[in-house]
Protein backbone atom coordinates (compact mmCIF):
# COMPACT_ATOMS: atom_id res chain seq x y z
CA UNK A 1 0.00 0.00 0.00
CA UNK A 2 1.05 3.17 -0.85
CA UNK A 3 1.34 6.60 1.05
CA UNK A 4 2.41 9.16 -1.85
CA UNK A 5 0.39 12.14 -1.64
CA UNK A 6 -0.80 14.47 -4.01
CA UNK A 7 -0.14 17.99 -3.72
CA UNK A 8 -1.74 21.17 -4.28
CA UNK A 9 0.81 24.24 -4.49
CA UNK A 10 -1.40 27.42 -3.24
CA UNK A 11 -0.90 30.94 -3.74
CA UNK A 12 -1.83 33.84 -1.72
CA UNK A 13 -2.36 37.11 -4.65
CA UNK A 14 -4.84 40.08 -4.48
CA UNK A 15 -6.65 38.57 -7.82
CA UNK A 16 -6.96 34.95 -8.18
CA UNK A 17 -8.51 34.85 -11.49
CA UNK A 18 -5.85 36.97 -13.14
CA UNK A 19 -3.42 34.79 -11.60
CA UNK A 20 -4.61 31.48 -12.27
CA UNK A 21 -4.63 32.77 -16.04
CA UNK A 22 -1.56 33.71 -16.24
CA UNK A 23 -0.30 30.57 -14.67
CA UNK A 24 -2.27 28.45 -17.23
CA UNK A 25 -0.57 30.06 -19.90
CA UNK A 26 2.98 29.43 -18.61
CA UNK A 27 2.03 26.00 -17.87
CA UNK A 28 -0.10 24.95 -20.66
CA UNK A 29 -2.93 24.45 -17.57
CA UNK A 30 -6.74 25.28 -17.51
CA UNK A 31 -9.00 26.22 -15.00
CA UNK A 32 -11.23 23.30 -13.87
CA UNK A 33 -14.28 22.58 -14.84
CA UNK A 34 -17.22 24.66 -13.33
CA UNK A 35 -19.28 23.63 -10.07
CA UNK A 36 -22.01 20.93 -11.30
CA UNK A 37 -25.14 22.56 -12.51
CA UNK A 38 -23.29 25.98 -14.12
CA UNK A 39 -21.69 26.02 -17.50
CA UNK A 40 -19.03 28.77 -16.58
CA UNK A 41 -16.91 29.84 -13.84
CA UNK A 42 -18.72 33.33 -14.43
CA UNK A 43 -22.43 31.97 -14.69
CA UNK A 44 -21.12 30.05 -11.12
CA UNK A 45 -19.51 33.97 -10.01
CA UNK A 46 -22.98 35.55 -10.58
CA UNK A 47 -24.54 33.43 -7.69
CA UNK A 48 -21.86 34.49 -5.03
CA UNK A 49 -22.09 38.08 -2.91
CA UNK A 50 -19.53 40.39 -4.40
CA UNK A 51 -17.75 40.52 -1.73
CA UNK A 52 -17.26 36.55 -2.69
CA UNK A 53 -16.11 36.94 -6.39
CA UNK A 54 -12.81 36.24 -7.44
CA UNK A 55 -11.95 35.25 -4.13
CA UNK A 56 -10.41 31.87 -5.37
CA UNK A 57 -9.33 30.29 -8.69
CA UNK A 58 -7.37 27.34 -8.86
CA UNK A 59 -5.45 25.53 -11.92
CA UNK A 60 -5.04 21.93 -13.30
CA UNK A 61 -2.86 20.21 -15.78
CA UNK A 62 -5.34 18.89 -18.33
CA UNK A 63 -3.34 15.51 -18.18
CA UNK A 64 -3.81 14.95 -14.33
CA UNK A 65 0.11 14.48 -14.04
CA UNK A 66 0.91 17.95 -12.45
CA UNK A 67 -0.18 19.67 -9.18
CA UNK A 68 -3.08 21.60 -8.78
CA UNK A 69 -2.53 25.23 -8.29
CA UNK A 70 -4.74 27.50 -6.11
CA UNK A 71 -4.88 31.18 -5.90
CA UNK A 72 -6.47 32.76 -2.76
CA UNK A 73 -7.33 35.98 -2.28
CA UNK A 74 -5.46 37.78 0.50
CA UNK A 75 -5.85 41.24 1.92
CA UNK A 76 -1.96 42.09 2.63
CA UNK A 77 0.79 42.00 -0.66
CA UNK A 78 3.60 40.19 -0.73
CA UNK A 79 6.36 41.19 1.39
CA UNK A 80 9.23 39.05 1.20
CA UNK A 81 11.07 36.56 -1.03
CA UNK A 82 9.53 33.53 -1.65
CA UNK A 83 11.03 30.47 0.38
CA UNK A 84 9.74 28.31 -1.87
CA UNK A 85 9.19 28.53 -5.77
CA UNK A 86 8.15 26.89 -8.94
CA UNK A 87 11.08 25.85 -11.12
CA UNK A 88 9.43 25.84 -14.90
CA UNK A 89 11.00 23.25 -17.22
CA UNK A 90 11.79 25.06 -19.76
CA UNK A 91 14.89 23.78 -21.39
CA UNK A 92 15.25 20.01 -20.21
CA UNK A 93 17.88 17.93 -21.81
CA UNK A 94 19.44 21.18 -23.44
CA UNK A 95 23.13 22.41 -22.42
CA UNK A 96 24.95 25.04 -22.82
CA UNK A 97 24.26 28.05 -25.27
CA UNK A 98 21.03 25.62 -26.96
CA UNK A 99 19.67 25.63 -23.24
CA UNK A 100 20.38 29.13 -22.44
CA UNK A 101 18.59 30.41 -25.98
CA UNK A 102 15.43 28.45 -25.12
CA UNK A 103 15.36 29.74 -21.42
CA UNK A 104 15.59 33.35 -23.20
CA UNK A 105 13.16 32.57 -25.62
CA UNK A 106 10.71 31.35 -22.90
CA UNK A 107 11.34 34.68 -20.72
CA UNK A 108 10.70 36.61 -23.65
CA UNK A 109 6.96 34.99 -24.13
CA UNK A 110 6.26 35.27 -20.15
CA UNK A 111 7.62 38.78 -20.15
CA UNK A 112 4.63 39.55 -22.70
CA UNK A 113 1.86 38.09 -20.37
CA UNK A 114 3.18 40.24 -17.57
CA UNK A 115 5.75 37.99 -15.98
CA UNK A 116 9.21 40.16 -14.82
CA UNK A 117 12.70 39.27 -15.23
CA UNK A 118 14.69 39.55 -12.61
CA UNK A 119 18.26 37.85 -13.00
CA UNK A 120 20.10 35.59 -15.38
CA UNK A 121 22.21 32.54 -13.93
CA UNK A 122 24.80 31.31 -16.57
CA UNK A 123 25.57 27.40 -16.81
CA UNK A 124 28.01 26.67 -13.95
CA UNK A 125 28.46 22.87 -14.21
CA UNK A 126 28.18 20.33 -12.73
CA UNK A 127 26.06 22.53 -10.74
CA UNK A 128 23.59 24.25 -12.49
CA UNK A 129 22.50 24.31 -16.45
CA UNK A 130 22.28 28.10 -16.27
CA UNK A 131 18.80 29.44 -15.40
CA UNK A 132 16.63 32.77 -15.18
CA UNK A 133 14.56 34.03 -12.41
CA UNK A 134 11.56 35.78 -13.26
CA UNK A 135 8.36 36.84 -11.20
CA UNK A 136 4.80 36.30 -11.60
CA UNK A 137 2.42 39.80 -12.29
CA UNK A 138 2.04 39.88 -8.27
CA UNK A 139 5.89 39.43 -7.67
CA UNK A 140 6.04 35.30 -6.35
CA UNK A 141 9.39 34.37 -8.28
CA UNK A 142 10.04 31.26 -9.90
CA UNK A 143 12.56 29.69 -12.04
CA UNK A 144 13.00 29.16 -15.65
CA UNK A 145 15.25 25.94 -15.73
Amino acid sequence: MSNVRQVQVTFDCADPRALSLFWNEVLGYQLPPPPPGFGSWDEFAATLPPEQRNSASACVDPAGVGPRLFFQRVPEGKSAKNRVHLDVRAAPGLEGEERMAALEAECERLVALGAARQQRHEPRPPLSGGFIVMADPEGNEFCLD
